[in-house]
This record gives structure tokens, sequence and C-alpha cells, in this order.
């Protein structure tokens, strides 16, 4: 990222979890000064331990001096930030989240501070908390802002400059289409695999279960993943994005059945035809 000379070398982050520090750990490779913000003193010696950050405190004033500032707190304390911190943000700074649902988060940003800019990295792990941070988790990953009308184009361009710094694929949507999207990409899927591990846990075959985790490998590793994730984060984001996920979920059980029905008619040929229609498409999505 190209600092600008008018603007301090402190970048902010607020929330040094899987993807605050992350954030970190990467800023700090490229020659930024990091100031970290946690909630806990615990959090900050286990962040100080790690080095996310070269300042970490609980005091948002460590924000004062910071040109760019990252907000990477759960969806529930985004939507809802403390008085403390807001008070706390400099004016002239570039503030940013990355919060996985934009249309909420915008509607009470925009009214917060006048150089906010939604945007997403699309990018993270099953790991959660100040444990979780690891290096180049954004590269090659879809950075994703949402500006609107009235956006700053000047704090926009610097979170793009941002974005391409930590090799990330710079994209922007409306808000609105970001929320229709993730839904059927990131949110859906969540959901699916849920429910594929609710399905195992149901059954009452004790011998079945126990052969069933004997063999399972790599390709239910793969479907579940994300289904085995952060539940507070998984409901969250169904909770914010509600009637696009029930749109999703809608089109995707409509498609169940469709399949549920050749099976039932034991049409192998147009299974097949399906299937191989499926793995058409995967390439352009992986």
């Amino acid at each position: 990222m190209e600092q600008n000379t008018k603007q301090s070398n402190c970048i902010g982050i607020v929330g040094l979890g899987l993807i605050g520090g992350s954030l970190g750990l990467d800023l700090q490779s490229l020659g930024w000064t990091v100031h970290g913000l946690t909630h806990r003193q615990l959090t900050v010696n286990k962040a100080k331990e790690r080095k996310l950050a070269q300042v970490i405190s609980t005091d948002p004033k460590i924000l004062s001096n910071c040109s760019l500032v990252i907000i990477a707190l759960p969806l529930a304390e985004l939507l809802k930030p403390e008085p403390e911190l807001i008070n706390a943000l400099p004016k002239s700074a570039v503030i940013t989240d990355v919060g996985s649902v934009k249309t909420p988060v915008l509607k009470v940003w925009r009214k917060l501070h006048p150089r906010f800019i939604g945007s997403h990295p699309m990018a993270g792990t099953a790991k959660a908390g100040v444990e979780a941070g690891t290096k180049n988790l954004f590269n090659q990953r879809p950075w994703i802002s949402t500006p609107e009308e009235s956006t700053d184009n000047e704090a926009l361009e610097i979170v793009h400059q941002l974005a391409l710094s930590l090799g990330s694929q710079w994209i922007t949507a409306k808000a609105e289409m970001h929320d229709q999207a993730v839904a059927l990409i990131s949110h859906l899927p969540v959901l699916v695999s849920a429910a594929l591990l609710k399905t195992i846990r149901n059954e009452e075959n004790s011998s079945l279960l126990a052969l069933a985790k004997d063999l399972a490998s790599s390709g239910f590793a793969d479907t579940t993943r994300v289904g085995g994730g952060n539940p507070k984060l998984g409901t969250a984001m169904m909770s914010n994005n509600t009637a696009e996920i029930l749109r999703a979920i809608t089109s995707y059980r409509s498609s169940l059945e469709a399949i549920e029905k050749i099976i039932l008619r034991e049409q192998w040929k147009e299974l097949e035809s399906e299937l191989e229609k499926t793995q058409a498409i995967r390439p352009d999505f992986v």
C-alpha cells in the first residue's frame, strides 16, 4: 500500500481475532505501525505474545493518531458500536470494516463517520479468537467494497490500495447485491454443511455411526468445514441477512428435491447429465 506522506504511518485495528489479527501480522510486514484495540486485558496479553500489533490496548485513545482504522469486530458489536469507540475515531481518518453483511452495516455507519467505507475481505478459516490470526490470509482472495453515491472517493481509494497491498482481488458492488451474493456462496453453504452434520448426529445406529467416523476422509472434511465453524458468526450472518438467505434456501431446496425425484425414478442418465452440469460450473467458483 503506497503511504501518503501527509498521513500518519499508523493503522488501527479494532478486534484482533482471525481477521483483525491476520491484518495486523500482514500490515506490520508491509511497514505499517499497527495499533490494536481489544476489549479485555487477557486478549491484550495474548495478542502481545503473538505480536499481532506493535501497540495493543483496551483504551480506544490508541486510535487517535491513526490515518486508517479497520473495524474487525463481530457483527453484533459492529452494528451497535460502543460510544467510546465512536468518539475515539479521528474525523480525518478513513474507517472501514470487514463485516460479512453490508446493508445493515452501511445503515448504521454512514451516520457515524464521514469517511466510512463498507468492505468485506472474503477470507477465513474454521478458527476464531486471538490465536487464529495468520499471515497471508488475504492473498489471492476477493476483497469487496460497497460504495454509495455519498462515499468519499479518496477514502475508497485508500481502502482499495490497502486491499491490493495485501494481495487481494478488488471488487465493488452495491450493498444489496453483495448480500444476495454472499447468501448464495457463503451463508447458504454454512447451513447446508450444518444440516449434513446434523444428519450424521441424528443417526441412532451407534455401530453405523462409528464406522462412518472411521471412514470419513477429505471429501467429508471439505464439505463440512464451514458448518463446523464459529456458531456465533454463523448466527450473526443469518440474523442480519435473513431475507436473502431464506431466498437461497428456497432455491437450494428446489434443486435438492429435483435431484431426489430423478433418483426415485431411477433416471440414472438424467442424474449423470445433472452431475456433468455441476462439474462444469464448479471451476468458475473455486
